[in-house]
């Protein structure tokens, strides 16, 4: 481990692989350098020190250089233990980024990683699952004073975040940006889709064509995998708890079960709820051997694996890939039932994480734009910059679309043209 009082990462000497890594992403990046560009020239983020704790990766990179050129200071930890990718934090160490992560955290480096991100003292903070604001307001309420607002990457976050605002324990104005259309009907569809696929494909290498496929919670991100999985030649089994979701699921052509039944009949099963014990231990005891078992939900906790360690023998068979043994069958889980995306393979492609991290440059922006003047609650950017994001990738595709006529504009604002 290479470490100094401002960075903390695995071994420096890939910084070199890194930084080709880096320059690879913000070839792909084309909406997001835009953003950068403005950024250098008119520093919107002056002054402002920014705390993050999302997946350091090479697209995440990108996103710090944006903020810096922005005039802001940034400091970075992990925001899952197994999603960093070292020659990246190793590049972003060497250009003077604060980062402190590495692939394969303890629990303990893992907070201790976060609370180097909080003494940093940040005037906004961006997250990812909410770890960063959890930990601020339970354990450092001080630094509240001082903060304009924050940012929030991804459903689960958002989540916990409606949850401490319905509690009044949210104490600062949140940006969902997860609630984007250019976020969640992108990175959570297209994303999660293909970097879902990606994940599982790296830990076993297997052939998904002819498999059932599980897939556990049909919100975006599930939706995304099932019809990835679908054009893969799987035959789709959708799990779901909310009448509508499972409805659009069966009217999408899949087959709607229980988990109770996906379980028995389920070759790979993907959880993607955001929820806890998912699969529970009585529904793999259900699973035919040789059943694979992987989660693309934020946290660790949708596949009871702890349950299943009491009851099973555990073998590594490959390095993302773990045999458990019971009952005269073997189920196999991946990733340690994290992010099988990000665990075993590189997390979404870098063109869609550039527009996500427009919305997350524009909500940092907007906050600043907004001090003092925003409630302690969840908000949502607005719309004309999710707009922008949209022409900005339409420009960096070489995509140009029509502009409605004078006469378009005033019959679309008016009520009195009819029949």
């Amino acid at each position: 481990m290479d470490e100094t009082k401002n960075y903390c990462v695995k071994d420096m000497s890939l910084a070199g692989q890194g930084e080709l890594n880096i320059e690879w992403a913000e070839r792909q990046m084309g909406a997001l350098m835009k953003v950068k560009q403005r950024f250098e020239k008119e520093k919107p983020l002056k002054g402002i020190r920014v705390g993050l704790a999302l997946h350091v990766t090479k697209e995440t990179a990108v996103l710090v250089k944006t903020l810096i050129a922005g005039g802001a200071d940034v400091a970075i930890a992990g925001c899952n233990p197994l999603s960093a990718q070292d020659d990246v934090c190793a590049a972003m160490a060497k250009l003077g980024v604060k980062v402190y992560a590495y692939k394969g955290e303890t629990k303990e480096d893992y907070y201790k990683f976060i609370n180097k991100v909080i003494e940093f003292k940040p005037h906004i903070t961006i997250d990812d699952g909410c770890d960063l604001v959890t930990e601020i307001h339970s354990k450092h309420p001080e630094l509240i004073k001082d903060i304009i607002g924050g940012c929030e990457e991804t459903t689960t976050g958002v989540i916990r975040l409606k949850a401490m605002e319905k509690d009044k324990a949210l104490k600062y104005p949140m940006i969902a940006v997860n609630d984007c259309n250019t976020k969640h009907l992108m990175d959570n569809v297209k994303g999660t889709g293909q970097s879902t696929i990606d994940g599982i494909l790296r830990a076993t290498n297997i052939l998904i064509a002819g498999k059932t496929f599980v897939v556990c919670g049909y919100g975006n991100c599930g939706k995304g995998v099932a019809k990835r999985a679908l054009g893969m030649d799987a035959n789709i089994v959708v799990v779901e708890v909310d009448p509508f979701r499972a409805l659009q699921a069966a009217m999408d052509g899949f087959r709607v079960l229980t988990m109770k039944e996906a379980a028995k009949v389920g070759d790979i099963f993907v959880t993607i709820t955001g929820n806890k014990n998912v699969i529970d231990v009585d529904h793999m005891k259900l699973m035919k051997s040789g059943a694979i078992l992987a989660n693309s939900g934020h946290f660790d906790a949708e596949i009871n694996i702890n349950g299943l360690k009491k009851i099973a023998k555990q073998r590594k068979i490959r390095p993302f890939m773990d045999e458990f043994s019971f009952g005269g069958r073997q189920i196999y889980i991946l990733g340690e039932g994290r992010l099988i995306n990000l665990a075993a393979a590189e997390g979404h492609p870098s063109t869609i994480m550039a527009m996500s991290f427009c919305n997350q440059s524009f909500a940092c922006e907007y906050l600043v734009q907004n001090m003092g003047k925003l409630a302690p609650k969840v908000h949502l950017l607005p719309p004309e910059k999710d707009d922008e994001v949209s022409r900005l990738q339409l420009e960096a595709m070489g995509i140009k679309i029509d502009s409605m006529t004078a006469e378009q504009k005033k019959y679309s604002e008016s009520w009195k043209e009819g029949t």
